[in-house]
């Protein structure tokens, strides 16, 4: 019993490590430093809470909370349904396309995201690009794109769509090849349609990938940076200046430091709630 516990906590150990080492002492450290007025050159001074107070009535701040809501409201339920849909029609494919068409979907994925980004801009250009290019075959006036207040938050999300979409949906196809056949077949001698053998047997169970890819997918919408800082650099007129933007230059243009540690973990703090409201929504009860 005492070796198969040592063996087991071996195994473990690494992971446990890692978890210590870059994500619970970072969480702590940087509760620590919110604590105190610091511009990560003089030496740290003692505010208590004082940042909190602060934060409370920062209005851009809150402002790029909300567009992160935002971002968060529209990207992760259009990941989520485009995902499973592919899925659904990759897995109904036969014969040596579904090969195909998996590498095509995973391809986007492979690109580094400053890399795409850059391809996006290129697409997105409102002179020369692309986009603009087809949709004027439709009678499409030219479109600002990136260059609008309106429209560059929605760009990037389609971005983001484009790169995300081929790791989620495999998945998915994972999770779906997982459910016996022998369900189905039931399903069709009982007379059920396609679409009642997706509601009433496929989609029940993939609650915990459903689960897994909503509070994955969440976190990394309110994590998003990347992408905003090449692409938009927060604006125009900060309409893509979302909060981890908004941490990253009070941290390192600002060089507030402590205000931007407490902004960081108020950040942390609205994740993880939002995960585990999503835990407990959509979480198995068995």
């Amino acid at each position: 019993m005492i070796r198969e516990w040592v063996t087991a906590y071996s195994f473990l150990l690494p992971n446990i490590l890692g978890l210590m080492i870059f994500v619970f002492i970072p969480i702590l450290y940087a509760f620590y430093v919110s604590l105190h007025d610091w511009n990560a050159l003089s030496p740290k001074v003692y505010v208590g809470f004082q940042n909190y107070v602060t934060l409370l009535s920062d209005d851009q701040w809150w402002h790029s909370v909300t567009r992160t809501l935002l971002f968060s409201l529209v990207y992760v339920p259009l990941l989520f349904c485009l995902a499973l849909l592919s899925a659904l029609l990759v897995n109904g494919l036969k014969g040596k396309t579904v090969g195909i068409v998996r590498t095509m979907f995973l391809l986007p994925f492979a690109v580094t995201s400053v890399i795409s980004a850059i391809i996006a801009m290129f697409l997105l250009d409102p002179r020369n690009g692309l986009a603009n290019q087809f949709l004027s075959l439709f009678g499409i006036g030219t479109q600002q794109f990136l260059g609008s207040p309106t429209q560059a938050i929605y760009c990037v999300i389609l971005t983001l769509l484009w790169i995300n979409l081929g790791y989620n949906m495999t998945i998915f196809l994972s999770a779906i090849k997982e459910i016996p056949n022998d369900y189905f077949e039931a399903a069709h001698i009982d007379g059920a349609t396609r679409f009642q053998s997706f509601r009433f047997i496929t989609f029940p169970l993939l609650r915990e990938t459903n689960t897994f890819i909503l509070i994955v997918t969440t976190i990394a919408s309110f994590q998003i940076f990347d992408h905003i800082i090449v692409m938009t650099k927060g604006g125009p007129m900060d309409s893509t200046e979302v909060s981890v933007l908004y941490i990253f230059k009070q941290a390192f243009q600002m060089l507030n430091m402590g205000y931007s540690s407490a902004l960081a973990f108020v950040l942390f703090l609205i994740v993880f709630a939002f995960s585990m409201i999503q835990l407990k929504f959509f979480s198995s009860k068995d």
